[in-house]
């Protein structure tokens, strides 16, 4: 029988931990947050407010069970529209609960790194996510799988990457 569980419900089945690796510099630009946020509008209630963006809500119903979030980006410099409107709303994930590190893409150069993004449950099963060259979910947008030497290369990546990036609140990614 085939596993059919959301990435959503494999989150909320978490027990310690859930670690996020994104390596794009755009994402779902037809989102309608990233598209008002374009146009000038910062600081919407959507960001900041759990009521109303659902994921601020699963990161702190999953920290407060004790499950650690972590999220690292791999960023070109300068940074996209798409990674400043990002960094613009992580202040809220933080908020949550999530801890979140930016780390700019030369400094990864010698890391192993799997082709797509991806989430890895518990140590234990990973999630990746599949986009077009647009930056919008493929038709087979998510693919699970818990071969251990997958697991292996997504942990070591993930944990490379976190150990060079930069907390959140350091990161700049454009001057000031």
């Amino acid at each position: 029988m085939k596993d059919v569980r959301t990435l959503q419900q494999r989150l909320q089945g978490c027990r310690r931990s859930a670690v996020h690796l994104e390596m794009r510099d755009g994402y779902m630009r037809s989102d309608s947050r990233f598209i008002a946020w374009q146009n000038g509008e910062r600081n919407a209630p959507e960001d900041n407010d759990p009521a109303l963006r659902p994921w601020l809500r699963l990161v702190a119903e999953l920290v407060g069970r004790g499950v650690e979030v972590r999220r690292a980006r791999i960023v070109s410099e300068p940074v996209s529209d798409y990674v400043e409107f990002e960094h613009h709303v992580t202040a809220a994930n933080v908020t949550a609960g999530e801890s979140v590190r930016w780390l700019p893409r030369p400094q990864a150069s010698g890391i192993a790194l799997p082709g797509n993004d991806f989430w890895l449950l518990d140590g234990g099963v990973v999630v990746f996510h599949h986009f077009d060259g647009y930056g919008e979910l493929a038709p087979d947008d998510e693919s699970f799988t818990d071969d251990p030497a997958t697991v292996k290369l997504c942990e070591s990546a993930f944990e490379a990457v976190w150990e060079r990036a930069i907390p959140h609140e350091e990161y700049r990614p454009y001057p000031e």
